[in-house]
């Protein structure tokens, strides 16, 4: 046993290292500080996880063809795709903006999208703690073929764990390098609307290359 979930760990590790998952992290914490990026990344493998589990709870019985299973992918390139015209599309209309503020003697930094300034932490978290549930879906061919893999056609929070923990630590690493960037690069709106331009660029290539590869 402990052998599978060791290989169920390293599985994690790979897939995380999928530029859709990268990609998808980057959108939703360009611009956020250090503690919001880390809960947004954790979020998102924390679901991403959890839905893999229903997923492959879901498949495990049943013979599935390799063209269903082939619409996950379908699933996270168009997420993917959808998102880099949507940050392309606040670049082009100015619709991303900034606003320094004292706080106990300390400068913050707020960004946000439309003509209001307005708070969407709440927002950003459940949106991707949503990405990586929707995300899931293309990740359970793999897990779906590393269980075969191990000898075990069951599912158990156990694997899950497994396989969350790996995705995770690649996933906080990847979070900590964007809130460095934020903290370091983000500091005027010339910056922020490069970097969303970027983000938007790199969505549409990565969505693409997932959707028609």
């Amino acid at each position: 046993m402990e052998l599978s979930l060791l290989l169920l760990f390293w599985y994690g590790i790979l897939h995380a290292f999928g530029p859709d998952h990268l990609t998808a992290i980057a959108d939703f914490s360009i611009g956020k500080d250090k503690k919001r990026t880390m809960l947004i990344t954790m979020l998102f493998a924390i679901g991403h996880g959890l839905s893999l589990f229903i997923f492959a709870k879901i498949l495990e019985n049943l013979a599935i063809s390799e063209e269903i299973l082939a619409y996950g992918d379908l699933i996270s390139g168009s997420i993917i795709l959808a998102m880099g015209f949507y940050l392309l599309f606040m670049v082009a209309t100015n619709r991303i903006n900034l606003k320094k503020h004292l706080h106990q003697g300390k400068e913050h930094i707020h960004i946000w999208f439309g003509k209001e300034h307005t708070h969407q932490e709440n927002i950003a978290k459940g949106s991707s703690f949503t990405m990586g549930l929707l995300m899931g879906a293309g990740g359970v061919r793999g897990m779906l073929v590393t269980l075969g893999a191990v000898g075990s056609g069951n599912v158990d929070m156990t694997m899950v764990f497994a396989f969350t923990a790996g995705v995770m630590i690649i996933f906080v690493g990847f979070g900590l390098v964007i809130a460095y960037l934020n903290e370091h690069l983000l500091d005027n709106l010339k910056n922020i609307r490069r970097a969303f331009a970027s983000a938007g660029v790199v969505s549409l290539l990565v969505g693409s290359s997932v959707l028609f590869s």
